[in-house]
Order: structure tokens, then C-alpha cells, then sequence
């Protein structure tokens, strides 16, 4: 494994440590996240020693979702047309709104179903995968965490997919799975978020503790999972994955990753793509989310 600049990984005993290390910028997914968490992934998988991995992240928060503000990005080059290239950055989708102009829905799924691969390494992991959640894990961030086996979180944690409202669709698709049809409508009908609390109540996070606690409470698990031998666990998490498999993961998550370029190709789409190139992609977020009395993250 070469060197990681988005996250690191170590290993301490029979823990595989993934941590996400970008704090100034919330732990904002880039490119090359995904590709570093699939190695560190491969890297515990690899390694007789460990028996279970552990992911967290650095900083006030687990993970604020993609990237695409990063310095107010869109007050420089984007601000003027230009765009960072990549097929979900609004200002990319503001210069490249020509009704002449063809959009290919395959430059975008090339670009996310890759991404997907790279959060996947964690459900597919033959070691579990523990995921602790503190602060906010909103937007793409909740698909590392729901990739996971295993979610402690913080009691007053902010969980949800707040561009289900404009801009996104959850490519891991796995909300259904984890807490139901009638949960998962509730939270991306409205882009609404849950705390801790309320995930472990849903079933969506197997314990939530007080910050000043979850520290304790996320080792105390994954300690008592290191003490089970590999192979128990490699059998139990691919019994365990298997109906999530048979009842078409797979298919979902290929329509979904489509429907996220999609949705950044709707009118709304174009017109939160506009906002942000001109007036910042933070703005262009509190002015979508000002209506529910709530401040989101992509």
C-alpha cells in the first residue's frame, strides 16, 4: 500500500485502524478516498493478525459528505465557467448547461460506481467492519458508514442524506436494508437526519453514548469481536451478507448510481448547480435547506 493522503491505517493488535484524516475539510470524500479506503481495506484483509477492522474519522465530525467546497473552490475558476472537470462539481454542470450539448449519463457513472467499489470494500471486507460516528456523518458519508457491519454513535450525532432533497442519490443504496422501506422513505422523502439515539432505536446503529463515552464504548466492542478467531468471523459476515445479496443489492445500487448523475441533470439540478458556481456551494446548501429549518451536508 503506498502513501495515503485522504486517511491512514494502522494496525494495533488485532485491530486494523482505518481513520479518516482530512478534519479541516470535515473528512470530505475526494476522488481519491475511496481508492485509499479499498486499499487499507485489502491491507487488514491481508494481514493474519487482524481480526477486525475499525473506522472512525478525524476531527469534529466522521464524515460531511463529498467534497465539492473545498476553499470555496467555486469563487475561483469555477466562479468563471470553468469547473473542476469532474461531473459532480456544480460549477462543471452550471458551465456545461447548453441545451445544444449532449450530457452523457455514463461519464457520471463511471465516475461514482467507482467510487461505490471503493465504500463496498467495507461490506465485502471478509473481517467486520466496526464504524464509529461522532458529530455529523451526512450525505456520502453515510455510505462508508452503512457499508459497515457495525455503526457506534455518538448520541447526538447528526445521520442522514440531506441532497435527497436536490442535487443526490445515495449510490450504496443500502438505507432500505439497514432500517427498512418505511424508515427510508421517512428520511429521503424529506432529506431529514436522525441522531444516535434514534439510529440505535431504528436499528440502524448497534449503540450510541455521550462523546465523552463513545471512545469506550467503541473499543469495548471491537475487543470483544478481536477475541473471536478469523475464520468464525469471515463465516459468520458472509452468511450474513448473503441475503442482502440474493434480494438484488447489486441491481439496486447500479440504478441508483445512474440516478445520482440524473440528478444532478434536472432543472432543480441545474438551478442548485448555478447557485453554487455563483454564490458558493455552502450558500446554494443553506438557501435548499433553509425550508426545513435545518442545515445540511453534501
Amino acid at each position: 500500500m503506498g502513501k495515503l493522503e485522504t486517511l491512514t491505517y494502522e494496525r494495533d493488535d488485532r485491530i486494523g485502524r482505518i481513520t479518516l484524516n482530512r478534519p479541516e475539510r470535515g473528512n470530505g470524500i475526494t476522488l481519491a478516498m475511496p481508492a485509499e479506503l479499498a486499499a487499507a481495506v485489502e491491507e487488514a484483509n491481508l494481514d493474519p493478525a487482524v481480526h477486525v477492522i475499525a473506522l472512525a474519522g478525524n476531527g469534529s465530525g466522521f464524515c460531511g459528505g463529498y467534497d465539492l467546497g473545498a476553499a470555496e473552490q467555486f469563487g475561483g475558476p469555477a466562479a468563471e465557467g470553468a469547473g473542476s472537470g469532474r461531473p459532480d462539481d456544480p460549477a462543471t454542470v452550471a458551465a456545461n448547461h447548453d441545451p445544444a450539448r449532449t450530457w452523457d449519463p455514463v461519464v457520471d457513472f463511471q465516475m461514482m460506481s467507482r467510487n461505490l467499489r471503493g465504500f463496498m470494500s467495507l461490506f465485502h471486507s471478509d473481517k467486520p467492519v466496526v464504524c464509529r460516528v461522532h458529530g455529523f456523518c451526512v450525505a456520502g458519508g453515510t455510505d462508508m458508514a452503512l457499508c459497515s457491519d457495525l455503526i457506534v454513535a455518538e448520541d447526538r450525532v447528526k445521520i442522514g442524506y440531506p441532497p435527497a432533497r436536490v442535487w443526490g442519490v445515495p449510490t450504496s443504496m443500502l438505507w432500505a436494508h439497514r432500517i427498512g422501506i418505511e424508515r427510508a422513505r421517512r428520511l429521503l422523502f424529506t432529506g431529514d437526519s436522525i441522531d444516535g439515539t434514534t439510529a440505535v432505536e431504528w436499528g440502524l446503529a448497534t449503540e450510541a453514548a455521550p462523546l465523552a463515552e463513545l471512545e469506550a464504548a467503541f473499543e469495548g466492542l471491537l475487543g470483544r469481536i478481536a477475541r473471536l478467531p478469523v475464520n468464525q468471523l469471515v463465516m459468520h459476515k458472509l452468511a450474513i451478507n448473503a441475503p442482502l445479496l440474493s434480494q438484488g443489492l447489486y441491481g439496486n445500487q447500479v440504478m441508483s448510481v445512474f440516478f445520482d448523475g440524473i440528478a444532478r441533470h434536472t432543472p432543480e439540478g441545474y438551478q442548485f448547480a448555478r447557485e453554487a458556481a455563483e454564490h458558493g456551494y455552502r450558500n446554494a446548501v443553506r438557501r435548499r435547506d433553509e425550508p426545513f429549518g435545518d442545515h445540511g451536508l453534501r
